[in-house]
């Protein structure tokens, strides 16, 4: 069975609180620079089946806020380069 992460997008809307939070929500590595690019090369580091889920709360705020955006397409784009993730739209 697949990890399953629920994203809270009001946690992504600046850098600090987002390297906070994806740090916690993926328990990503200490070497995690909390920032956009280091949040693309951890998530396409993960190795274990990951489903990020996305309800339509969580696609509002994100599209909304510009940094949360840019985490979006992140989460994307780290999506198509590991197969183990995978973005769940609820």
């Amino acid at each position: 069975m697949a990890k399953r992460i629920r994203i809270d997008a009001a946690r992504l809307t600046n850098r600090e609180d987002m390297g906070v939070y994806m740090k916690q929500a993926f328990s990503l590595p200490e070497y995690f620079g909390k920032n956009l690019d280091a949040l693309k090369d951890c998530l396409e580091e993960v190795d274990e089946e990951t489903d990020v889920v996305l309800d339509r709360e969580c696609i509002e705020i994100m599209c909304a806020n510009p940094y949360a955006y840019k985490v979006l397409l992140v989460l994307g784009r780290a999506a198509e380069n590991n197969p183990n993730l995978h973005i769940l739209f609820r």
